[in-house]
C-alpha cells in the first residue's frame, strides 16, 4: 500500500496549564483555551501535536513520524527517539521555577534518556520590567547554592537581566534559568522534558501542594562559574535576522514585507525539516502549486523531503531547523 505523499503540516499545537501561566496564549495569539485555567505552554511542534488539516489531519507528529520516518525528519535522525526539536510559545504570568537541564551525557546517564535539553528563548512580548534568571552569582559553591535553597533565599543568589521584545537568550544545558513574569516567549530546544527543579519561590502547584525539588541531580549538572549573554535584534529590520544557531537548532526570523520582499524562496534539500511559527501578521507556505496560510499564533512543520518551497505575507515567521 503506497502512502500518502507528504505537505507542509499546519499544526494544532498541545496545551499545558502551568501555574505561572495565564491567558496571553489566546489574547495575543489567538488560540483556543479548552478551560479557564491558566496556560503556560503551547508546544507547538513535538511529538504530541496533531496535524490540523488534508489526509493526514488529526494524526500527532509522533503518528507521522512513525510512518513516515526519515521522509518527515531527514536522514540523519533516528524516528525511534522522536522528532529532536521541541518548538514552545510561553505565556509566563509569574516567575516559573528556577531550573536546570542535564546535557545528553548527563541525560542518558541519569535519566536514561536519548537527548539532554539545550534551549533558547526569543522575546515576542515584554511588559515593561520583565526580566530572567540568567544564572547564579559566578564562582558561587554547590555547598552555598544548597544552603540558599534550603533557607529560602536562593534569590540573593540569582542573576538577573532585564529584556524587551526581540531579546535572545541561549541556554545551553547547565545554565541555571528561569523566565519572570510579564513575558511571552518562543523556545526552541532539543526535545526533552527532563527538568530539574532548583527553587520554586515557595509556592503551590494547581493541586494544592508544593511541586519537587530536584537539588542533588540539580546541582550535579549545574554550570556556576560563567553566564549567557542576552543578544539585542529588535532593531534589525533585515528580511532575514539571525536569532540563534548553535549544536543542536538554528532559528532565523524571516520579515516578510513592508520595506521588505513579501517572498522568501527556502529549501529543505531533503536533508532537515523546517518549523514555522508567525509571530505578528500573516503569512502563507506555498508548495507545489499549492498555498497553505500561516496566520499570527499558528504554526507548521515543513517535512525534510519537501524541497524547495515559498513563504510569503506580510507578518513575522521564526523558522528553526537542526544546523
Amino acid at each position: 500500500m503506497s502512502l500518502i505523499p507528504l505537505y507542509p503540516l499546519r499544526l494544532e499545537p498541545a496545551l499545558h496549564a502551568r501555574v505561572w501561566g495565564g491567558r496571553r496564549l489566546a489574547t495575543l495569539l489567538g488560540k483556543t483555551l479548552p478551560t479557564d485555567d491558566p496556560y503556560g505552554e503551547s508546544w507547538e511542534m513535538h511529538d504530541s501535536a496533531r496535524v490540523a488539516d488534508g489526509p493526514l489531519a488529526g494524526q500527532t507528529i509522533g503518528d507521522v513520524l512513525a510512518t513516515y520516518g526519515a521522509t518527515l525528519a531527514g536522514p540523519a535522525n533516528d524516528p525511534s527517539k522522536g522528532m529532536p526539536l521541541l518548538a514552545k510559545l510561553i505565556d509566563a504570568n509569574d516567575w516559573l521555577s528556577v531550573q536546570v537541564h542535564p546535557n545528553d551525557a548527563q541525560a542518558a546517564l541519569l535519566e536514561g534518556e536519548p537527548r539532554g535539553k539545550t534551549e533558547a528563548w526569543y522575546v515576542i512580548e515584554a511588559e515593561p520590567g520583565a526580566r530572567l534568571v540568567i544564572g547564579v552569582q559566578p564562582g558561587s559553591s554547590r555547598e552555598t547554592i544548597e544552603a540558599a535553597i534550603h533557607a529560602n533565599r536562593l534569590e540573593e543568589l540569582l542573576v538577573y537581566a532585564a529584556v524587551e521584545a526581540g531579546d535572545v537568550l541561549y541556554v545551553r544545558a547547565g545554565t541555571i534559568h528561569a523566565l519572570g513574569p510579564g513575558l511571552l516567549i518562543y523556545e526552541i530546544q532539543q526535545s526533552s522534558d527532563t527538568t530539574y527543579r532548583l527553587y520554586d519561590w515557595g509556592r503551590v502547584g494547581l493541586d494544592g501542594r508544593p511541586r519537587a525539588l530536584h537539588i542533588e541531580q540539580g546541582l550535579a549538572v549545574a554550570e556556576t562559574t560563567a553566564l549567557p549573554q542576552i543578544i539585542h535584534t529588535a532593531a534589525d529590520r533585515s528580511p532575514v535576522v539571525p536569532i540563534v544557531e548553535g549544536d543542536y537548532f538554528k532559528t532565523e526570523l524571516h520579515q516578510l514585507g513592508g520595506a521588505n520582499p513579501a517572498q522568501a524562496v527556502l529549501d529543505t534539500a531533503g536533508q532537515r525539516f523546517h518549523i514555522l511559527t508567525c509571530i505578528a501578521g500573516e503569512a502563507a507556505i506555498r508548495w507545489n502549486e499549492v498555498e497553505w496560510p500561516l496566520e499570527h499564533g499558528r504554526s507548521a512543520l515543513i517535512p525534510a523531503a519537501i524541497g524547495a518551497y515559498r513563504l510569503h505575507g506580510t507578518g513575522r515567521v521564526l523558522r528553526s531547523q537542526q544546523p
